[in-house]
């Protein structure tokens, strides 16, 4: 069986699985260089602050 890409649709395929790729490194990349927080420390926080002024755009729970 013979698969036919055209280069256009090669590049395009490449680039966006190189961005996944990124993306996911980031991601991690910014989950370790964050600072944990104790539950202790983050009821503190919630208890000072309350609740944020917007909703947040998005949510990542990435395992690590």
């Amino acid at each position: 069986m013979v698969v036919q890409l055209t280069e256009k649709r090669l590049k395009t395929l490449v680039r966006e699985s190189v961005e996944e790729a990124l993306d996911s490194k980031l991601m991690r990349l910014s989950s370790i260089l964050l600072p944990k927080v104790s539950r202790k420390e983050q009821k503190e926080i919630e208890r000072l602050y309350k609740n944020p002024a917007h909703k947040t755009a998005r949510s990542y729970f990435i395992k690590v």
